[in-house]
């Protein structure tokens, strides 16, 4: 059967898995619902569950096959606090107040990611391929940097490669870096006192944190820009201001390109905290909050994938979508500057007399050059340890802003189904190029290691591979 054929008739149960999900949006390390409901289905589609990976309660993997290259799919399913919304609302509207939401799609992700595993095993149980399918259910990508945990328990030791997906604004594989990153709280200890009657008796500190933060605002001036620090009190000591506050702390996110670059800006950073607190007589604990490496892309993989998702053409949408789509773009309070980035895509598969589009029907290309991203991903953890590609596709309309209203709105609409079965043909197709070929996952992990030891990679491979006749001519349902 061919693969197109199968993740159609496969795609309406894990649309529903992802509405389900996105109906019951849970935050991270607390996704107990989610889990288990991609547990069961994955158990149901004949895969073994292995829970509690790492010692988390909501991580596990299913796994399909007992021999060949271990082919790990990544998921996630964890959402955002303060986001809710009503689904399909092109104004912001909360479904609950205070409520999460999915704010950057992950509902659509994990549904997405087990539909390509279970399309792969039906696939492979029917060429007499042989490979070995596990799909990760990964918790608390928002923050709590769950693969990272997950990588240090070796759950990903003996994988082969790792594919993975995320919903944003344009089709086509995600070649790029992200930026390291550490959570790291800064806890002050003073001394209370009247403010009024014996202020000198007190030592303030929320005097402390707001000494650290103007610190590091001047420290930006002198860091990389693709540098970023941000920051939170999130203990102001009290709501009293006659009581100098004994007890304050701040919550910082410290990013970097490299591991080496975010080392030295986390104790330039530490150092402004001792500062801090030497001005004010007060305390400091430094309590790490976890964190993630930058993504190591791998070339290799990624040319796999760019060609698998030319052989699917373009991602076409109906009337009503893109309606739905200029109505959310219409939202959004830059439109001169979302309109300016949409024209500098040089698109593949789009004639260039199409005119813009409220949702990206072509696929960006790829020409071997790695790019620079602003965020951070616990995919980069999994990198490290394993060559790993990621794609995207159009499933919100362009220029939609992450962790919005605007994502959530638009978290279980037909277009973003529609964008996850896409996603989920790109990569089973991939999958079944590398267990295939298997000099293809050799040369990734070649790459791999070079780029482990810093060095850089200029092979630029194609891939024509022999599955192109189960992708070619065929659309998504």
């Amino acid at each position: 059967m061919l693969l197109a054929a199968e993740i159609a008739r496969l795609a309406p149960a894990f649309e529903a898995v992802a509405d389900q999900i996105w109906a019951t949006p849970e935050l991270c390390f607390a996704e107990h619902r989610s889990s288990a409901l991609q547990r069961n289905v994955m158990a149901a589609h004949g895969f073994r569950i292995t829970p509690g990976l790492a010692g988390l309660d909501t991580a596990f993997a299913a796994e399909w096959g007992d021999d060949g290259p271990v082919i790990a799919v990544l998921g996630e399913f964890d959402a955002l606090p303060g986001l809710s919304q009503v689904a399909g609302a092109a104004r912001q509207q909360a479904l609950e107040p205070d409520g999460n939401g999915h704010g950057c799609g992950h509902n659509l992700l994990g549904a997405g990611s087990m539909l390509a595993a279970t399309a792969i095993a039906r696939a492979i149980q029917r060429s007499g391929l042989q490979a070995r399918i596990r799909y990760y259910g990964c918790p608390a990508e928002e923050g709590g940097w769950g693969k990272g945990m997950m990588v240090r328990a070796g759950t990903f030791d003996d994988a082969d490669v790792a594919i993975g997906w995320h919903p944003g604004t344009f089709n086509g594989v995600r070649a790029r870096s992200t930026l390291a990153v550490a959570n790291r709280a800064y806890q002050f200890r003073g001394r209370a006192a009247h403010a009024a009657m014996a202020p000198h008796l007190g030592r303030s500190a929320l005097d402390a944190v707001e000494l650290m933060n103007i610190g590091a605002n001047f420290l930006r001036e002198h860091v990389s820009p693709d540098v970023r620090l941000h920051y939170a009190i999130t203990d102001a000591g009290g709501a009293a201001p006659a009581v100098v506050q004994a007890h304050a702390s701040v919550l910082y996110l410290i990013r970097a390109p490299e591991l080496d670059d975010l080392h030295d800006l986390v104790r330039r950073v530490d150092d402004i905290a001792r500062g801090a607190a030497l001005m004010t007589g007060t305390e400091v604990e430094f309590v790490p909050q976890g964190g993630a490496s930058n993504v190591l892309p791998n070339f290799v993989l990624c040319h796999v994938m760019h060609n698998v998702m030319r052989r699917l053409g373009r991602l076409d949408f109906s009337p009503g979508e893109q309606a739905f789509a200029e109505e959310i773009r219409a939202s959004l309070v830059d439109q001169t500057a979302i309109d300016r980035r949409a024209r500098t895509d040089q698109d593949v598969l789009v004639p260039p007399d199409e005119g813009r589009l409220p949702l990206h029907q072509g696929l960006r290309p790829f020409d071997g050059r790695m790019t620079q991203g602003t965020g951070s991903t616990d995919v980069g953890d999994v990198s490290w340890i394993v060559p790993t590609v990621e794609c995207a596709t159009a499933t919100w309309a362009v220029g939609t802003p992450s962790h919005s209203w605007q994502v959530v709105a638009q978290g279980c609409s037909p277009a973003a189904h529609r964008a996850m079965v896409r996603a989920a043909l790109a990569m089973a197709g991939t999958a079944l190029e590398l267990i295939d070929d298997p000099s293809l996952i050799a040369e990734a992990r070649k790459e791999h290691l070079g780029r482990r030891d810093g060095r850089p990679y200029m092979s630029l491979p194609t891939a024509a591979g022999p599955v192109e006749q189960q992708l070619s001519g065929q659309e998504n349902s």
